[in-house]
């Protein structure tokens, strides 16, 4: 016997991922270079020169056995510190390396924390769109409840109306991504009082704390100043965070998962997540990039490269007649189809060999995502095959044509 559920999980690949795997196929006909690929959100900047210099320094001075042996579960102390006094220095706070559990990536932060959150009683997660796919599939997957409300469109920003109407006392947390993926939205100081404030009347009203978890792998990701951070501003927030963007290490997997002492059952909770790591075979973060970390948890990514690209794709867009979002963060450009569907516009463009992600799956499905974490020279030699899919979605809409 097989489980279905996981079966069709892991035989039906996300949008994202079927479009990566069709220009794999699509390059081997026309060559790489002809392919014009914006699907996966892969930084293109490489790593730190700090991060690879603590690298060849802890392989050329360390014991062999230690670096590539088991830490505590919770991940090493010496890590863990480290992260703590980068968080306290930045954000005027007082986290102890007591409250941080290191995990092996944003994914395993995030499975952990909702499966230590999620019960029969309160088993749903709400999220406001545009969100990224595999929050559903991490918590239906693990026997919640995925519940969305629609984007405000214009900002990306948060509708209180709808989510003060979605709440209710089955839900157990409000899941946001700040800079966002796909729209590269950050969310503003006003955005996190207003939702700090109604997610504490709606628990006082239910009689259990609404936690807000905090996914954040783009928090370093901004280009107009620093970007708010959540936990200032409503002590029931549990933080998600992966090295993966702000160090260029998405294929090395390590996170943390910070849970405040001050949170309701902060404690207890912190124990949950270990426990839900323990259920999920998450122990032990990859040793050798916890002592990466120990080294550089305050090193920041140089955001030049992607603020050109930005820039150069953003200008062009628009002059052609794509309306678009202005991202202030992260390394996406969310577009309106010109088609008014995203799927249909994301197919019109694989004509011109332009790989574009279709919004529906984002909880969007006029918009498309285009990551411009690829190279300057690939964006500029794609602006043409942009402006030809944008004039032939315009000559399709004409009537007789």
């Amino acid at each position: 016997m097989i489980a279905k559920n996981m079966l069709a999980l892991g035989t039906n690949r996300s949008v994202i991922r079927d479009l990566f795997e069709y220009g794999n196929q699509r390059a081997k006909e026309i060559g790489r270079e002809n392919i014009y690929d914006f699907s996966l959100g892969n930084p293109s900047v490489p790593a730190p020169k700090e991060v690879e210099n603590a690298i060849r320094a802890i392989l050329d001075e360390e014991d062999p056995v230690a670096i590539h042996g088991y830490t505590s579960a919770c991940g090493s102390e010496e890590a863990r510190k480290a992260i703590a006094q980068d968080l306290n220095q930045r954000y005027h706070t007082c986290y102890s390396a007591d409250e941080l559990y290191l995990t092996c990536g944003a994914a395993a932060s995030l499975i952990s924390v909702l499966r230590a959150l999620m019960t029969p009683e309160t088993p749903e997660i709400i999220c406001a769109a545009p969100f990224f796919p595999e929050y559903r599939c991490f918590v239906e997957a693990n026997g919640g409840q995925f519940r969305t409300i629609p984007a405000q469109e214009g900002d990306f920003q948060i509708d209180f109306q709808q989510l003060e109407n979605a709440l209710s006392e089955k839900t157990t947390a409000f899941l946001i991504n700040t800079p966002n993926n796909p729209s590269g939205a950050v969310y503003s100081e006003e955005t996190l009082r207003t939702l700090a404030e109604l997610l504490e009347n709606k628990g006082r009203e239910y009689h259990h704390p609404i936690y807000l978890i905090s996914d954040e792998p783009y928090r370093e990701l901004t280009y107009e100043g620093t970007a708010p951070f959540p936990a200032s501003f409503y002590r029931n927030t549990v933080i998600c965070y992966s090295y993966s963007k702000s160090l260029s290490l998405p294929g090395e997997r390590i996170g943390y998962v910070l849970v405040p002492k001050e949170a309701d059952s902060g404690e207890a909770l912190l124990g949950a997540v270990a426990g839900a790591a323990r259920a999920s075979g998450y122990v032990c973060a990859p040793s050798l990039m916890q002592k990466v970390i120990a080294h550089c948890a305050e090193v920041r990514p140089n955001l030049e490269e992607y603020r050109k690209n930005r820039d150069l794709l953003y200008r062009e867009l628009t002059q052609i007649g794509y309306q678009c979002v202005y991202p202030k963060g992260a390394f996406y450009l969310f577009v309106k189809a010109p088609n008014g569907d995203g799927n249909a516009f994301s197919e019109l463009a694989k004509k011109f060999d332009l790989l574009l992600v279709p919004g529906e799956s984002f909880g969007c499905k006029n918009y498309l995502r285009i990551s411009y974490c690829v190279s300057h020279d690939m964006i500029q030699r794609s602006i043409p095959a942009f402006r030809a899919a944008f004039e032939k979605a315009q000559s399709e809409a004409q009537p007789g044509t």
